[in-house]
């Protein structure tokens, strides 16, 4: 598959130019811990009671990228929204990364939840528009903001070493900091992957 090999070549790119990539992170919950998800959110069909993450940061690729930060229990967030029949509720963590991060000129809203009842057959995508407006995509489908943040740019390529991790992105903070939303609908690879064309069509061009 076209996309998926451009993975080795991005991680190339990255340890050669000292460089990342400046998106949207999709995660999804494994029991305690967060897992980098291995398709796009319009592809993933989520369960009820599921607990899926978006984290904004700039990473050489998806062994680099930040996890979302705070709590992610699917009971605290879900807490106010009861069953309903047709429906499943999925818990979203929505980390909009830090100041670092962020691109010249735009502050990162504070991290936030928010519980989706969505029909059954609904994707992450589709939980994610539910309760994250607005949303915006670039041409080639790939999620750039969430909730209007940020207002420009879109998986683009950022020198590391301008750029550097702040101390705390070293080691997963315990689930009782804050959450992370974005997502790719449309696409069925994962966010970094889409980042990873679009550099590679705007360097060929």
């Amino acid at each position: 598959m076209f996309l998926a090999a451009l993975l080795p070549l991005s991680a190339g790119a990255g340890q050669a130019q000292a460089a990342g990539y400046r998106y949207w992170a999709f995660w999804e919950r494994d029991g305690t811990a967060w897992t980098y998800a291995n398709q796009g959110p319009s592809l993933a069909r989520p369960a009820d009671g599921d607990v899926h993450g978006f984290r904004f940061s700039v990473s050489e690729d998806s062994a680099d990228a930040a996890k979302p930060r705070g709590a992610a229990d699917f009971g605290a967030i879900c807490a106010k929204t009861p069953a309903a029949d047709g429906t499943k509720r999925v818990a979203l963590v929505i980390d909009f990364g830090t100041p670092a991060d962020a691109p010249s000129g735009e502050t990162p809203p504070a991290g936030r939840t928010a519980c989706a009842q969505v029909p059954e057959d609904a994707t992450t995508a589709e939980a994610l528009a539910s309760v994250a407006e607005p949303l915006r995509y670039d041409t080639n489908a790939l999620l750039c903001a969430i909730a209007g943040y940020p207002k420009k740019g879109c998986g683009e390529q950022v020198s590391t070493d301008q750029n550097p991790a702040p101390a705390e992105e070293e080691s997963e903070p315990d689930d009782s900091s804050g959450p992370s939303v974005g997502l790719p609908a449309g696409i069925a690879a994962v966010a970094l992957l889409g980042a990873a064309a679009v550099w590679q069509t705007r360097r060929r061009g």
